[in-house]
């Protein structure tokens, strides 16, 4: 392939890598609107997680196990890295937001859990020496900045520390779904079985840990608000699994593996603009000003971390050659390009 081929192939990954981030992204957003008319009319977050987690995996059963048809060992091969994914990606960060809401705002406890994406720079810098240049490390910064104005954290509150210890649990996961989304370069599930795989294990963790006691499971089948009316509860649950789960989770997957965990998380940012795009359509909360320059400094932020993304390595010292990256570390690289 001619270099202009090369390139051309990768504006296009990075394109179509881009296109699915930000669907991910804004099909996340709905997620705290279903959540929020669930548990607002009796429902527990452990309850709300997993009818969530359950009605989407079932939803993926059939277009997964037709793109595994043949290929069963390669499920097989991948069982740790589900197994991970199911807890670290899927449940943990799921169950700690829904739990921190309850005890903090909601603006604080997505501030706290979006610093998972500091974690990922970081993870990838101690882990496999992947040190931030100065333009990624400024994108950084300008886009908390930015997510900071768009939550409008200027009033004053009191702040549970159990909450904020819940809230920083889901950072970690977070990150965790990044990093494993993004994969390590080998041989991979499709991002359909991933998500399916993924979401089969985690309903099963929860259904255990709820049995056991560990999580409060309580549900009602009675109408719920949402969107100013009363509607059945299957709305919500639909919305919740259909949208915010099964499209969300194949998207960023995608996504992650085209583009890098560092960069899609930092795309993941607009989240916060899609979730108040959506509660001015469906709602009536108009953004304020200090909302909309904050998701300038957002859409900022992530234009720097791309323009460095798509930044040529600097040449070492001497005019060595440079060794080969071993696949999946460098973070142009993390998505398995």
């Amino acid at each position: 392939m001619t270099v202009l081929g090369t390139r051309a192939a990768r504006a296009a990954t990075g394109s179509a890598g881009m296109a699915l981030a930000v669907l991910s992204a804004a099909t996340f957003s709905t997620s705290g609107t279903f959540a929020s008319a669930l548990i607002g009319d009796g429902w527990s977050p452990g309850a709300a997680v997993l009818i969530r987690i359950g009605v989407a995996a079932l939803l993926l059963t059939v277009p997964a196990v037709v793109q595994l048809r043949g290929r069963w060992p390669l499920l097989r091969r991948n069982a740790r890295g589900v197994a991970a994914y199911a807890v670290l990606a899927i449940a943990a960060p799921q169950v700690c937001f829904f739990n921190a809401v309850a005890l903090i705002p909601v603006g604080v406890a997505l501030l706290l859990e979006y610093l998972g994406i500091v974690l990922v720079v970081g993870w990838l810098w101690l882990r496999h020496g992947q040190r931030p240049r100065r333009l990624t490390v400024a994108g950084g910064a300008v886009a908390i900045a930015g997510l900071a104005m768009v939550l409008d954290l200027a009033g004053p509150g009191r702040i549970n520390p159990v909450g904020v210890v819940w809230a920083l649990l889901g950072a970690v996961g977070l990150a965790s779904f990044f990093l494993l989304s993004a994969g390590d370069g080998r041989e991979q599930l499709p991002p359909i079985v991933m998500a399916w795989a993924g979401m089969c294990a985690a309903t099963a963790g929860l259904a255990t840990a709820g049995w056991a006691g560990l999580l409060t499971m309580t549900a009602s089948t009675g109408s719920v608000h949402l969107l100013g009316r009363q509607v059945s509860w299957i709305m919500p649950v639909l919305g919740l699994s259909l949208l915010a789960a099964v499209i969300s989770y194949v998207a960023g997957i995608g996504g992650a593996r085209r583009l890098g965990a560092r960069l899609a998380s930092f795309v993941s940012l607009s989240e916060m603009l899609f979730g108040i795009l959506f509660a001015w359509l469906l709602l009536g909360q108009l953004p304020s000003a200090i909302q909309l320059l904050g998701g300038a400094f957002i859409i900022g932020g992530v234009a720097m971390v791309r323009l460095d993304e798509l930044r040529p390595p600097p040449a070492p010292a001497g005019n060595a050659r440079l060794p080969a990256q071993q696949p999946g570390l460098a973070s142009s690289q993390a998505g398995g390009r």
